[in-house]
């Protein structure tokens, strides 16, 4: 018996459209969703040093939830590199004015820190409502359970 694993090659790799309505649904189990398809975890010719992943369209932003006392506990911080320069913004007012960047961010912090986490980012859109410009590539609807 011949046990070998086979590795997929770049040509072999096919790339497919999901949509992820948010509406009503906790930030970290879209997010979680949103990252094991960008990774292609959910093919069988998953392959951890290439980008199998899929291409991913998350809608209603504005609808996601944050369970227990997060949304007026959590604090969005970042740096802009100078003295003095740090910025912090309460997940009440990121989610109010920029839900789009809240998942977004969400979504990168599951990801690979790597360049291959970069290439994976690269094809997700996120948008706060419920129209999206990708229905010329007839994304295929995935259900967060």
């Amino acid at each position: 018996m011949n046990n070998v694993t086979h590795s997929v090659k770049k040509s072999e790799i096919e790339s497919k459209w999901y949509i992820i309505d948010a509406a009503n649904k906790p930030l970290g189990r879209v997010a979680t969703e949103a990252a094991k398809l960008l990774r292609g975890k959910h093919k069988p010719t998953f392959t951890p040093n290439l980008d199998t992943g899929d291409h991913v369209i998350i809608i209603n932003c504005k609808d996601v939830v944050l369970t227990g006392n997060k949304l007026n506990q959590k604090i969005y911080r970042h740096h802009s590199g100078y003295i003095g320069g740090m910025k912090e913004t309460p997940a009440k007012i990121m989610l109010a004015n920029n839900p789009e960047k809240a998942m977004m961010l969400a979504v990168k912090g599951m990801l690979p820190h790597n360049s291959l986490g970069r290439q994976s980012l690269k094809k997700l859109r996120v948008y706060a409502g419920a129209e999206h410009a990708n229905q010329a590539q007839k994304p295929e609807v995935w259900e967060v359970k």
